[in-house]
């Protein structure tokens, strides 16, 4: 059954599903709704937790070991698989049929994937999940909705904002939902009777950061990679997060692929940022005013170029959160250049 992310805290107090999907590609809605999903669990007894990374090499049988390996005095435990591409393959498609004909109330399996598609969605192994739990599929937010879901963040801590002061945040942060959620930390230290307004954003939201991070993304669509390394090292030197960086060229990436990928079928161009602005979420109007900028890049790269950037992409996100040995920031900077078109033999 499938739930939005704002009906999952009451469907939890009701009732523990066996089996949650969550599905999508903003970073922070995913981690929070799955967040909600494993405190919940562990009030429940879930006291263990298996992580499963799904990757050509990953092997499904390792998943039903631990699925069967119950005994009578065993903990009940969370079985979390993480498949970026939402593809299982056909071992994995296997794998979930078994799993399924033997579920057992001590299992809590919660499967985590980047946005799936409308044919996944189809496939028999995903209607099957689905059909004995719950589907939590998660959309960017919309631009004209930001105000909306800020101003209820800050309602549920016990705090308010002026219109002008939603507004003015939703500014500097463009949608970015990490980037407002830590600036909602800041202000809340800030507001006076738990009210905040637009002087108290002004004082307490940054516009060199915000700035900077899209700054970074143009330097590198535009192919200049002096720029690219000045504003990388004044990203890393203001303390700004990893995953906010990454969030901004992965952004970038998806779109440039989106868009390469129509053009080569002949699309027409405005027919194609009406299209990559629906599919991203994305204004049209806006995605049209940078079309020098994006197609400037696009000039510069093939398709196959994007793919591999996407699954940099994905590395650099296994590094940031521990799974792969790596420097982060390394990794951003040969990102960046990598869009500027500058030879890897060259990157510093």
């Amino acid at each position: 059954m499938k739930i939005r992310p704002d009906q999952l805290g009451a469907q939890l107090k009701r009732q523990l599903s066996s089996v949650y999907i969550v599905s999508g590609d903003e970073p922070l809605q995913v981690s929070e709704c799955c967040d909600q999903i494993r405190q919940q669990a562990r009030k429940q007894g879930f006291t263990e937790r298996h992580v499963y990374h799904v990757d050509n090499s990953f092997d499904w049988g390792d998943f039903l070991a631990a699925a069967n390996s119950l005994s009578l005095f065993a903990e009940k435990q969370i079985l979390e698989i993480r498949m970026p591409n939402g593809k299982p393959g056909d071992s994995g498609r296997k794998a979930f049929q078994e799993y399924l004909k033997h579920l057992s109330p001590d299992n809590l399996l919660l499967i985590i994937t980047d946005r799936l598609d409308n044919a996944s969605q189809k496939a028999k192994w995903f209607k099957a999940l689905d059909q004995e739990g719950l589907f939590i599929p998660i959309w960017p937010i919309e631009h004209d909705k930001l105000p909306g879901w800020i101003a209820r963040r800050l309602k549920s801590q016990g705090f308010e904002a002026s219109q002008d002061a939603l507004s003015l945040l939703c500014e500097r942060i463009e949608g970015n939902l990490l980037a407002a959620s830590q600036e909602i930390e800041k202000l809340k230290l800030l507001a006076n009777d738990k009210k905040i307004e637009v002087e108290t954003v002004r004082e307490a939201v940054s516009d060199s950061a915000r700035y900077d991070v899209f700054q970074l993304a143009d330097a590198s669509l535009n192919g200049d990679p002096k720029s690219v390394v000045r504003v990388l090292g004044g990203l890393k030197s203001e303390g700004i997060e990893p995953p906010i960086v990454l969030w901004a060229l992965a952004r970038e990436v998806r779109l440039l692929s989106h868009l390469s990928r129509l053009k080569s079928r002949n699309v027409p161009p405005d027919a194609a940022y009406d299209q990559a602005a629906k599919t991203h979420g994305m204004s049209p109007f806006i995605l049209k005013k940078r079309r020098g900028l994006l197609e400037k890049c696009i000039g510069r790269h093939s398709e196959s170029d994007f793919r591999q950037m996407l699954v940099h992409i994905g590395h650099i996100d296994k590094g940031i959160k521990g799974l792969e040995k790596l420097n982060s920031w390394d990794e951003l900077l040969t990102l960046s250049l990598s869009l500027t078109g500058m030879p890897a033999s060259l990157h510093i």
